[in-house]
């Protein structure tokens, strides 16, 4: 099993909706090594950080399991999405999306002030650059995350 950290922009996808809604598919991705880390790496049973991005107080905030591994992003075949991508074909699909369900909701958010602070935290991407998507978490800055949030 591994563990992941993806980005939403609270005001377009929450982490209520996903509570809401219980499984999503996580789409649109169009970073290609975000999208490489769904396609090669997660699978069914990993465990997801649900992370606000662009907003007031960025922070992890909850956590989601995957629950279907990956498969062609059915939005870069449609004209009418933002995330069409005129050179995917159904024969050679471009971009990928994997399924995800809500497991729960942190007791406090970490925040991306917190996480940069903490020097417990050393592996995490987001720490370093923050611009992808998609991001691998090693199983001790997992674990920190968690405590952070107690």
């Amino acid at each position: 099993m591994a563990n992941w950290l993806v980005k939403t922009e609270p005001d377009a996808y929450s982490l209520a909706d996903l509570k809401r809604e219980g499984t999503t598919r996580w789409d649109g991705i169009r970073n290609y090594q975000a999208r490489n880390f769904m396609r090669d790496d997660m699978q069914v049973g990993d465990r997801v950080f649900i992370y606000h991005s662009s907003c007031k107080v960025p922070a992890v905030v909850g956590i989601a399991e995957v629950v279907k591994a990956a498969y062609p992003d059915p939005a870069q075949f449609d004209v009418s999405s933002k995330y069409f991508d005129e050179k995917a074909t159904e024969d050679k699909p471009r971009w990928v999306c994997v399924d995800i369900a809500y497991r729960s909701t942190l007791t406090k958010p970490v925040t991306l002030k917190q996480i940069k602070a903490d020097e417990a935290i050393t592996e995490l991407a987001l720490k370093k650059s923050g611009r992808l998507s998609v991001m691998p978490v090693t199983d001790a800055d997992w674990q920190q995350i968690i405590s952070l949030a107690q």
